[in-house]
């Protein structure tokens, strides 16, 4: 039994983005992985801690690499109502940001608790994603090139017409080599597939959908955006080494499962927000200005309303960063 979330927190999660977004985009292009995922993390915690909330991290992005981290079952908030589960990834793109590349962004998803998935052991999943108009249509079961007719006969697209976002790994080179038979395009990221999949599901973008291996934690996190945009998601775990195969065998994990939109995080009512950190196709990044200025742009939605708020914002980064003084 959850307890139903009946106020917008959306707009109270963009300024936990966008403080993520401002101080980490100060290390753009500097080759310090570590300092600008801390300086995220920091900034993140802090303005989450004044939301009224019991927020409980179930999405923890440190689980994965190590890096400095909003852990996996932290609590968060001032404590009160309602109580939510959270998804975070301070920095989804953060070898984009430290090399100065586009595409970098803060996000947040929340939902009411118990209700996102977790997938402690496993720490990839194989994803596809699509938009509105083409949800239900597909299967990750299917060859990709029935997958891409189906989108194509959806959005009212020739095949040659069709892009499919893919992140760049050795480990896609066959899925690489069926797209370009099938005659599509292909846009290849070097990291950073929340903001893919949510490029996949938006139509002010040049992508159609996304297909291949990324984080089992970026695919929750993604699919809070995709129940705001009416997308559609499937997933399935893959294992990534001996170790995490042998998990799979003693505790008899089905990896064949295709986990849906509603497995990943089910019930009506989430919440997801994103901020740019370095420019890119989806958002703006933080641009500094003279006087201690800053702007940002931001995604912020609702899956209950389908509301989805593009927002542009100037701060001041003195002020910002005395309301929320990192934790010691």
């Amino acid at each position: 039994m959850t307890e139903p979330i009946d106020r917008n927190l959306a707009l109270e999660l963009v300024r936990v983005t966008e403080a993520a977004a401002v101080q980490a985009a100060r290390w753009m292009g500097r080759g310090e992985k570590i300092n600008s995922d801390q300086a995220a993390v920091d900034a993140m915690r802090s303005v989450l801690n004044t939301i009224a909330m019991s927020g409980l991290v179930v999405i923890g992005e440190g689980e994965k690499d190590e890096a400095p981290m909003l852990y996996v079952g932290e609590v968060l908030g001032t404590g009160d109502s309602p109580q939510v589960d959270i998804a975070v990834d301070p920095i989804d793109g953060t070898s984009l940001l430290s090399n100065g590349m586009p595409n970098s962004v803060a996000v947040i998803g929340v939902a009411e608790r118990g209700t996102m998935l977790s997938s402690p052991d496993i720490m990839y999943m194989d994803k596809i994603a699509v938009g509105e108009k083409a949800a239900g249509r597909v299967h990750i079961d299917r060859p990709v090139v029935e997958n891409l007719r189906a989108v194509g006969e959806a959005l009212g697209k020739a095949m040659d017409d069709i892009t499919v976002v893919v992140l760049q790994r050795d480990r896609h080179a066959d899925l690489i080599a069926e797209i370009r038979a099938a005659g599509s395009r292909i846009k290849l990221i070097t990291d950073g597939d929340v903001a893919g999949a949510i490029m996949a599901a938006s139509d002010d973008t040049s992508v159609d959908l996304m297909l291949g291996i990324g984080g089992a934690p970026e695919a929750v996190i993604a699919a809070c955006a995709l129940k705001c945009l009416g997308g559609d998601m499937q997933a399935k775990l893959w294992p990534r080494n001996d170790q995490e195969r042998e998990t799979v065998r003693i505790k008899q994990i089905d990896t064949s499962r295709v986990y849906g939109l509603n497995d990943l995080v089910s019930g009506d009512n989430c919440f997801f927000a994103a901020t740019g950190i370095t420019d890119g196709e989806l958002l703006r990044g933080v641009h500094y200005l003279g006087g201690g200025g800053a702007t940002t742009e931001s995604l912020v939605m609702r899956s209950r309303t389908g509301t989805v708020r593009r927002i542009q914002a100037t701060h001041r980064v003195d002020k910002m960063s005395r309301m929320w003084p990192a934790n010691g």
